[in-house]
């Protein structure tokens, strides 16, 4: 499993998904239970580490989204 860095870009608190852009440059889609402390929620702009996996329709997800400690 490999680790990557990135940044949310967009996040719908009532649909609970979102999307963040990697270092890679790509988008990748999210649902809120990836986020990893369990809150549901996430602010755009937040600095995260994520994996990446495939999900439905063969489109590459992000998964097991952390906020990144200062």
């Amino acid at each position: 499993m490999v680790v990557r860095m990135g940044k949310v870009e967009s996040f719908d608190y009532d649909a609970g998904l979102g999307e963040l852009r990697g270092e890679d440059g790509r988008l990748y889609p999210f649902h809120c239970t990836e986020i990893a402390d369990g809150s549901r929620r996430i602010d755009v702009g937040a600095q995260v580490d994520f994996v990446v996996a495939p999900g439905h329709l063969g489109v590459w997800e992000a998964r097991a989204v952390a906020r990144r400690r200062p």
